[in-house]
């Protein structure tokens, strides 16, 4: 989403607002994301298998493990009220998922 798409704060809903200010605090950590809105809930697509949502209340993902109790997956929940902070959060995920991406190409590499 561009800024020229973007509405006036006062026409926006909550999870959309909460969806930017995290997009732009990714900025910072060098991470570009893309926002995805409607029916009340934004999605930030940041990688594979990780996309964080929010209702304009928290910011929701998926940490990457299983309950062993459950058998369910286990999620990263944090307010929206500081983004910048999960902004960080969600980098130390990134950065966690493009290891294991490149080393799972290195396996593939020399396995062929």
């Amino acid at each position: 989403m561009s800024a020229h798409d973007r509405k006036e704060p006062a026409q926006r809903c909550p999870a959309a607002l909460a969806a930017e200010r995290l997009q732009i605090g990714l900025e910072h950590c060098g991470i570009s994301a893309d926002v995805h809105q409607g029916y009340g809930v934004s999605l930030v697509s940041v990688w594979t298998n990780l996309v964080v949502w929010t209702d304009g209340l928290a910011y929701r993902w998926w940490t990457g493990k299983i309950s062993a109790k459950t058998g369910r997956r286990l999620y990263r929940v944090y307010a929206v009220d500081n983004p910048i902070t999960v902004a960080h959060c969600v980098a130390q995920r990134y950065e966690e998922l493009r290891k294991a991406s490149h080393h799972s190409r290195g396996v593939v590499e020399r396995t062929s």
